[in-house]
């Protein structure tokens, strides 16, 4: 067992607590792309800077969920989680009063760095805390609050940001933030500790070919993602005219699906399997972001791409995520703090890809590069079957 809980503890309660602190954790990676025009107007920076909030974040989340994973492991983990909370509402306070983009991104830097444990620890913690029956529906659920941050955060963000400032959007979060705080302190219980882990453990990783193209696979689709998803407003807004209000609802409709789709996902893995159910939703991502490519320019088609690729993106990383558990459930913390980093990567990746095709005025480029990168991820799901 990872962790050794030393009464009966409600998973339930813990469940949807860990849910909404990936709610928290999600909006605060990925806030930026629902203002990013009102970030780089008050900042006095172009869009792709702005875009670099992001990227630069995602490289900071890459490199410290892994080291700090392995730094805490033996860490209780009510304090880690809590202590990645604070971080979170601290930045996000501390955001709002930024006198300048610099300051920004490195409050920011600061406090993606010390919150980069909490998804790859919710999910070690509530797949070890649950029956291994429910592991990857409870791994599912846990992933909701991605989806709902997108569902619900983004398009708030967008609206705020455009209505009552940027800043006094950020203040909103951090507090918002300290209330998930007092919930996780309140209902996930304490002297749940890790098992160490050893460079023997990342080592057991880096030799399993299964591992290793699943975690390859997290990069190929998050990088085609993140080539569009954080442009999607100005995007809108210079090939189809679109208003904050279309931004806004193209939000909430992909995080809307992506909640269904998560959902659903966690009704049908039991029956399909994780692979079959992942690779169900990978293409549905690979038809969206190409239909994207396809209809750029038109209002409705953009919608029909986002709203299929909505559809799969947080169910498949749930798959991700259930696939790395079930490979080697003692290496659950290694694993999952790596497919959070290899997230990171692709995020990366594909924002500061993205940022440059827009910087040259590439736009119906960057919908085909997405799509590019989902068609080599389905390639590669297909090859992870043949692993053992």
């Amino acid at each position: 067992m990872l962790l050794q809980t030393p009464k009966p503890v409600n998973t339930r309660l813990i469940a949807f607590t860990l849910m909404l602190g990936n709610f928290v954790t999600g909006v605060s990676i990925m806030g930026p792309a629902g203002m990013i025009g009102d970030l780089a107007g008050g900042l006095g920076v172009t869009i792709r800077d702005a875009g670099y909030l992001i990227t630069f974040g995602a490289i900071i989340l890459c490199v410290g969920s892994p080291l700090m994973v392995w730094a805490t492991s033996t860490f209780d983990r009510r304090k880690l989680l809590a202590t990645a909370l604070a971080a979170i509402a601290l930045g996000q306070i501390a955001s709002a009063f930024a006198p300048n983009y610099d300051t920004l991104l490195a409050i920011r830097l600061a406090m993606l760095m010390l919150s980069a444990v909490f998804t790859p620890v919710a999910a070690s913690t509530i797949a070890t805390v649950v029956e291994e029956k429910d592991r990857a529906s409870a791994i599912s659920f846990v992933f909701l609050g991605w989806s709902l941050a997108v569902a619900l955060g983004l398009p708030l963000v967008t609206f705020m940001a455009a209505h009552i400032g940027w800043r006094e959007t950020f203040a909103m979060l951090g507090v918002f933030s300290i209330a998930v705080l007092v919930l996780l302190l309140m209902t996930v219980p304490g002297k749940l500790r890790g098992t160490p882990l050893s460079l023997r453990s990342w080592a057991a990783i880096g030799k399993s070919p299964l591992m290793l193209t699943l975690l390859l696979i997290t990069i190929l689709w998050t990088s085609g993602q993140f080539v569009l998803f954080p442009y999607l407003g100005p995007l809108v807004t210079k090939l189809a005219g679109g208003s904050t209000n279309e931004i806004g609802m193209l939000f909430a409709l992909m995080g809307v699906m992506g909640f269904v789709g998560n959902v659903t996902a966690t009704r049908i893995v039991g029956r399909f399997g994780a692979f079959n159910t992942g690779l169900i939703f990978l293409l549905a991502m690979f038809a969206g972001t190409f239909v994207w490519a396809a209809g750029a320019g038109t209002l409705l088609a953009m919608g029909a791409g986002v709203a299929m690729w909505g559809l799969g993106f947080a169910a498949f990383n749930s798959m991700q995520q259930a696939r790395l558990v079930a490979a080697a459930p003692a290496l659950a913390s290694a694993s999952v703090a790596l497919n959070t980093s290899s997230n990171y990567v692709g995020q990366a990746i594909g924002s500061g890809l993205g940022a440059d095709l827009f910087a040259r005025d590439l736009l119906l480029t960057m919908g085909y590069v997405s799509a590019g990168f989902m068609l080599l991820a389905v390639i590669a799901l297909g090859i992870s079957r043949k692993l053992r």
